[in-house]
């Protein structure tokens, strides 16, 4: 019997020069494999140029904006991301920050072949926030919709 092994997840890119400085100064993204058309980055995905081309399949059907995933990222201080975010105007979201009911502020965007990343405030940082307020463990769990061990964990 083979073993397989699940590697990482890849995005189409149209320039991987774009792409690599979008992930790289937005999201804090070390290059780890640059293989010119090919990088791989230190949270674990990849971006590949020219998919088409890879693939053998009909560049026109290499589609954009599908809103069909995304890419997650969680962030300590939301806030200091919204100010960097801010600085780079080119970037397009796809909604405003918002409040979930969890209690988790959240902004997506596209990168800039409008694949969609969600960054979103730490579930951990909340937590910590509602235990310094003085709220049981029980309480924390009850208004951020985690279950009570993972708030444990974050005392």
């Amino acid at each position: 019997m083979y073993k397989m092994k699940f590697e990482l997840p890849l995005l189409a890119v149209q320039d991987v020069e774009v792409s690599k400085k979008f992930y790289k100064e937005l999201f804090e993204q070390e290059v780890v494999l640059d293989l010119g058309r090919n990088v791989t980055f230190s949270g674990g995905f990849a971006i590949q140029q020219d998919f088409a081309w890879l693939t053998d399949i009909d560049p026109d059907s290499v589609i954009r904006n599908s809103h069909n995933m995304e890419l997650y990222f969680e962030v300590d201080d939301f806030d200091e991301f919204l100010n960097l975010l801010e600085k780079h105007k080119e970037v397009e979201l796809v909604h405003s920050p918002k409040k979930h009911e969890w209690q988790q502020r959240v902004v997506r965007i596209y990168d800039p072949d409008y694949h969609m990343i969600e960054i979103g405030e730490s579930m951990e940082v909340i937590a910590k926030r509602y235990l310094s307020q003085g709220l049981s463990v029980e309480e924390v769990s009850e208004i951020i919709q985690h279950p009570v061990e993972f708030v444990q964990q974050c005392l």
